[in-house]
């Protein structure tokens, strides 16, 4: 085990190699060395210190992956403040719920995305920004925010800026820094993040140094990271993909980080060949967007040679041609939730490629993970399906003022639920089958739509496909499958069931086939299978006319 704070981790990183490159922007040509990069987080932990920002302090981040935004959640970790991460795709209601549950005291912001202006949300939640001086706010809405700060060096009424806090920063004595450093501990709360809400209430699940320094640890270790890793990290920094099994799994063993703001699969792709990036990560639909790029084959991606595809179920095929066609013989996939911080089963580098590509590994060392009988709570014996279920230091410290969810969540006996089904193998391998309330219950038939899934991929004219209950008042549910179709190609709902025949139990055919130019995501590029739930039901209502 690695018992360090983050601060002192990157600490001792800088010192071991301070001009080794730690983060990377190749499409700006923006670069900084450990070295550079841990002065400037000292000079924003002296900004924030002379704002009032003190140890236990929440803090929240809500930008894309922009240069300041490890600054921010490093500068917060040096103070013994918790960094809060705010999904970039929130909009006023989201914003306002985490503000007010988390107990905000500070608000770090960009302008936004797309069609949602961040300064302006924040000012019509707070208003009072306009009327009191900065450092002076007093919200009737959100009695603990205490300042708003934009992360860049646009200026705004009521905000400060980055240049501002780090004027303000040099007034204040880099040893005071140092001694709040040393009071933070390993157990300490370092990192909130909010689940992504797919259903229910967001809940800020709340993680320790020591969880997600030595779940990056064993990550990196399982594809051979050492401090010559040049990471091309696509997905976004306020889910667990980023910050651990990226910013973490790199930083404990030395290397480079290779960003991007926001993922896009041309960027990405030259990013790869300028930097020579050696580690690409991303959820499917990211893999499938890169394969799929009319100019792929332009670029140079010998220089990989390992990554991580996660955060959703994960085609057998398309791990096989990342595998052959991007050059990453080395490819694992990583199993868990932001409650384990996140990761608690990953392939290993040397594995099969029918490990790497069937299975998400065994667990990981010094984690107890169990397959558990959802109704008994008894172990499954190897082969039968169960719920995933681990103990050990990658369990969250717990949800955010919500102690009866988080007893719900982890049992008395220690044992984190993830409410996603899996099996074992003879090997110790696992294999992730679905989630439970996911599950298709079509006239008390249990379908499990990973089974589906991964059958239906195998057409070639699909290129993606999810499959979700739909709505029956005489079944209860029926199974929909929603598909994405490669360019240039066409099927028919009548083919999609010729492809069921003799194939599969009729009871498991897709009773309703859409065809989708995208699916719903979180921001973090997870699947709503709620909301293909919605659309393959209203869809069935009222344009088909269906009545059971």
């Amino acid at each position: 085990m690695i018992e360090l704070t983050l601060s002192q981790l990157l600490r001792q990183k800088t010192q071991a190699n301070p001009e080794h490159e730690f983060m990377v922007y190749a499409d700006r040509d923006l670069r900084f060395t450990y070295a550079q990069f841990d002065k400037r987080v000292d000079d924003l932990a002296c900004g924030l210190y002379a704002i009032g920002v003190r140890k236990g302090d929440n803090v929240g981040i809500w930008a894309t992956n922009v240069p300041d935004w490890l600054t921010y959640m490093f500068a917060c970790a040096r103070l013994g403040a918790v960094g809060v991460t705010v999904n970039t795709s929130y909009k006023l209601h989201e914003l306002e719920y985490l503000v007010k549950q988390s107990d905000l005291t500070t608000l770090c912001l960009t302008d936004g995305v797309k069609d949602s202006n961040y300064v302006q949300m924040i000012k019509e939640l707070v208003p009072e920004l306009d009327q009191y001086e900065r450092g002076c706010l007093k919200s009737a809405r959100f009695p603990c925010l205490k300042n708003v700060v934009f992360m860049g060096p646009e200026k705004y009424r009521g905000l400060y800026s980055t240049p501002e806090l780090l004027l303000l920063g040099q007034h204040v004595d880099i040893e005071i820094i140092h001694k709040i450093e040393a009071e933070v501990t390993p157990e300490d709360v370092v990192n909130m993040q909010y689940t992504s809400g797919t259903t229910g209430f967001p809940k800020g699940v709340m993680l320790t140094s020591r969880n997600i320094i030595n779940d990056g640890f064993i990550i990196g270790e399982r594809m051979r990271y050492t401090e010559n890793e040049r990471l091309c990290l696509v997905v976004p920094l306020f889910h667990c993909f980023g910050i651990v099994l990226g910013v973490m799994a790199c930083l404990t063993h030395g290397g480079t980080h290779v960003l991007l703001e926001s993922f896009d699969p041309l960027v990405a792709l030259a990013s790869i060949q300028k930097e020579k990036c050696t580690s690409l990560y991303g959820v499917p639909t990211m893999f499938i967007a890169e394969l799929n790029h009319p100019m792929f084959s332009m670029f140079d991606l010998s220089s990989l040679r390992t990554g991580i595809m996660a955060g959703s179920g994960v085609p057998v095929e398309l791990m096989k041609r990342v595998n052959d066609e991007m050059h990453m013989p080395e490819i694992t996939s990583v199993y868990g939730l932001t409650e384990t911080s996140p990761g608690m089963t990953q392939s290993h580098w040397n594995d099969s490629l029918e490990v790497r590509a069937t299975t998400v590994g065994d667990a990981f060392e010094g984690i107890d993970v169990k397959v558990l009988d959802p109704e008994t709570g008894k172990e499954c014996p190897v082969g039968v399906q169960g719920e995933m279920c681990c103990k050990g230091w990658n369990v969250m410290k717990g949800y955010y003022k919500m102690p009866e969810a988080t007893a719900e969540t982890i049992d008395a006996n220690g044992y984190l639920h993830s409410g996603d089904l899996g099996v074992k193998d003879e090997n110790g391998n696992y294999r992730i089958t679905g989630r439970i309330k996911d599950m298709i219950i079509r006239g008390g038939e249990n379908i499990y739509p990973r089974e589906i899934e991964e059958f239906l991929i195998q057409m070639p004219e699909i290129k993606d496909i999810q499959v979700a209950a739909v709505k029956s008042e005489r079944y209860g549910e029926i199974t929909g499958a929603f598909i994405i179709l490669h360019e240039g190609k066409t099927l028919t709902e009548q083919d999609v069931i010729e492809f069921c025949r003799d194939k599969l139990s009729k009871f498991k055919w897709p009773q309703l086939v859409m065809f989708m130019d995208e699916f719903p995501m979180t921001g973090s590029g997870k699947i709503q299978k709620f909301k293909l739930t919605e659309i393959g039901t209203k869809y069935r209502r009222e344009v088909l006319k269906v009545e059971d």
